[in-house]
């Protein structure tokens, strides 16, 4: 369903505030935002243990950024929250489409890469910001944790919970070509302080600096919480997002061998007067009961039901047929290329998940124990409509309607003729069941082992078409999980780790021979060795070396979407933090060798993985300056090298160095404290591909030029 009041949603959230804080007797105490620093990490996170421990004592690469990190760098969205990560890369992340990310040079699934509180959720849009309390990255494999996952890790969106004491903030934001965003947080306790709640909603204009990529977007949430008695806490959770933007396609190569020459990034490619919107609608409805059992001992189950729904139509570029014998996928050498007339209405995700889990500490012995026990099921259900069109069923209209230029765009009608949609029907389904276990042990205060199993279920089905037979496969997996930690002095942790994990198999894209056919679940295995610590004031250091090996999948030469081979994935991680007198800073750095092995194929054998940099690295620093109390200036600093674009590895993106600046002055009005906060990314204007993939054929999506923006946090 739609919102009817659209624009109207968040003037009633600010509405909210006001009346609630009139209510108020006495003033709400909120913390003072005249501060010297901000850590820029997290010290936490859900995700990448079962045991609620320091981030320094989990043997993983894990990040996490809580909601005033957020609230400090204008954190919008997940694409501008792991840029400050240089193991995460953009994978098929189009403007107005679904944000899509890679991790470690792996492409997260978007049925299971996603997380909502430890429970899968669709990653087929924008994930809102709005009602989460930290995102938070587990790099490399997670079998153990997450079961089904890609290589690359997951990311988990935290929720955000009831607080104790009365919160009210509203920020307004403005960006290039107008566009607007506003939010309201509420929260606190009701006269009777066993029951909590948490009121989130947000309304944006969309303005894309890609010209033509407007849309709009509305969202709403609440979370409350019942202390039930001292040892049991029952926390619900549902929030609802619609948001519909025209999508802005990448580039393809000229001729198939040669990257687009003198193009702009603000240009939509698909700029006909009968594109439309992308149209997705998404909601979630959240469970969770902790009990304490005793002192020692916890249970808890939590669940979580995700409705997706999108409608998506545009005018799609692909190929060049008005150039000799055409080039498919490819532009014509003038710049023409192909516009597709594609419609795909009625896609709909509902996937369910829940999970039981038990926790305590036992001894024996000398030894000491911190022992998880847990069980997990979920289902994913994905349906759509199929279009008869000149006699033929497809799950989507794809039909040509003409052609335009990259240089000089032209206008043409869509594909001729009115196709006749099916009823929707399911096409794929799939319940994954699981029991894991995991024991901490500690040897001796220098020595512990953390070992634990996942034994996964998976029985899934799929068709391609209404009227044909399902196609089942069932198969199990054990994922074991071995890591060994020592600490060789205080705030230090040295660790090495073997992971097993499992990922949904890739679906053939369109245009090849099997398309839309799934290639079934893809094992991977890791070594990583790390190093965690505090080193001098305030800085906190880690390092890892890594091993991640799990199937290739590619285009064959057949023109048929396969798995052969390997992809082998050996990388160092680096990254420093650091939050004290008046100086916060974040570094990370990500060196990947990244290759493609045993398929039996010279042209592929020992070539670079596609899309993946050899070095990245991010920095971010904020200073506060001492000479003018609240103010506090910033820049950030990315640096990718080049990437392949294609697996035979005969064509290369440069890399490129991309500066942002921005400033941020707290004051307070009375006992409201006020925030603005100004910055602009791509100091110097510069040209870049941020984004090279393969999918659909294979683009290039240009990175976002100058921008700026400006707002204002109130919290009262």
């Amino acid at each position: 369903m739609k919102p009817v009041f659209k624009h109207s949603l968040l003037a009633c959230a600010l509405a909210q505030v006001f009346a609630v804080q009139a209510q108020t007797a006495e003033p709400a105490p909120v913390a003072s935002v005249l501060v010297t620093g901000s850590k820029p990490a997290a010290d936490r996170a859900a995700i990448g243990s079962f045991a609620d421990l320091p981030l320094m004592d989990v043997p993983a690469s894990v990040v996490a950024i809580d909601r005033s990190q957020m609230q400090a760098l204008s954190i919008r969205s997940a694409s501008e929250a792991v840029q400050y990560d240089a193991s995460v890369g953009d994978a098929y992340n189009a403007v107005g489409y679904a944000e899509q990310f890679s991790v470690r040079g792996f492409k997260l699934n978007t049925n299971s890469g996603y997380r909502k509180d430890g429970i899968a959720i669709p990653g087929d849009t924008q994930i809102p910001l709005e009602n989460k309390e930290r995102v938070e990255l587990l790099k490399g494999v997670a079998g153990l944790q997450a079961g089904l996952a890609a290589p690359g890790g997951v990311i988990n969106f935290v929720t955000k919970r009831p607080t104790d004491t009365p919160l009210r903030s509203v920020t307004v934001e403005a960006r290039e070509r107008g566009t607007l965003h506003a939010e309201a947080d509420i929260g606190g306790r009701f006269d009777d302080k066993r029951f909590g709640y948490r009121i989130n909603a947000a309304a944006d204009r969309l303005r894309s600096y890609v010209r033509g990529a407007d849309g709009e977007r509305q969202f709403a949430s609440g979370a409350f919480d019942w202390q039930i008695t001292p040892d049991a806490l029952l926390q619900l959770d549902m929030d609802f997002q619609h948001k519909e933007q025209i999508t802005a396609p990448g580039y393809q190569l000229t001729r198939g061998t040669d990257l687009p020459a003198n193009v702009s990034p603000k240009l939509l490619l698909n700029a006909q007067p009968w594109t439309r919107p992308v149209d997705t609608d998404s909601a979630n409805f959240g469970l969770r009961f902790a009990y304490r059992l005793n002192a020692d001992w916890n249970a808890t189950v939590s669940a979580n039901k995700h409705w997706f729904k999108r409608d998506d139509f545009t005018a799609f570029p692909y190929g060049c047929s008005n150039e000799g014998d055409g080039y498919y996928p490819g532009y014509c050498a003038n710049g023409d290329y192909d516009v597709y007339d594609y419609r795909s209405v009625g896609e709909r995700k509902t996937p369910f998940g829940v999970q039981a889990q038990l926790q305590g500490h036992l001894n024996t012995g000398a030894l000491r124990h911190l022992l998880t026990i847990g069980t997990s099921y979920a289902e994913r259900h994905n349906s759509g409509r199929d279009y008869f069109y000149n006699e033929l069923n497809h799950p989507y209209f794809y039909e040509y309607a003409g052609y335009s230029n990259i240089h000089q765009p032209l206008v043409t009608d869509p594909a001729p003729g009115d196709p006749i949609l099916s009823p929707r029907y399911e096409r794929f389904r799939d319940r994954e069941r699981a029991v894991y276990a995991q024991d901490i042990v500690t040897l001796s205060p220098e020595l512990s082992v953390h070992a634990g199993l996942r034994y996964v279920k998976i029985d899934s089905a799929q068709r391609l078409q209404a009227d044909l037979p399902w196609a089942n496969d069932k198969a199990s997996f054990a994922l074991p999980n071995v890591s060994l930690v020592y600490s060789p002095a205080r705030n230090w942790n040295v660790y090495g780790t073997l992971a097993h994990g499992l990922e949904s198999g890739g679906v053939a894209p369109m245009e090849t021979t099997n398309a839309n056919q799934d290639l079934g679940p893809n094992r991977s295995k890791q070594l990583e060795f790390g190093v965690k610590g505090i080193a001098g004031e305030g800085v906190s250091v880690s390092a890892a070396v890594f091993q991640i090996t799990s199937g290739l999948e590619y285009t064959d030469a057949t023109n048929t979407f396969v798995r052969n081979g390997q992809r082998n994935h050996r990388g160092l991680e680096l990254s420093a933090q650091r939050a004290s007198n008046g100086l916060a800073y974040g570094a990370s750095l990500l060196a990947l060798r990244a290759r493609q092995e045993d398929t039996g194929d010279a042209t592929l054998d020992g070539k670079r993985v596609t899309n993946v940099p050899d070095l990245k690295t991010t920095v971010w620093a904020e200073y506060a300056l001492a000479s003018v109390p609240g103010l506090k200036v910033n820049g950030q600093w990315q640096y990718a090298g080049k990437k392949t674009f294609d697996p035979a590895n005969t064509i290369d993106v440069p890399g490129y160095h991309v500066f942002g600046l921005g400033a941020a002055y707290g004051m307070k009005m009375g006992t409201t404290n006020v925030t603005l906060r100004a910055r602009v990314d791509n100091l110097f204007d510069k040209f870049y591909w941020r984004d090279v993939t393969q999918d659909l054929g294979g683009y290039l999506f240009p990175g976002a030029p100058r921008t700026f923006r400006l707002s204002a946090q109130v919290d009262f």
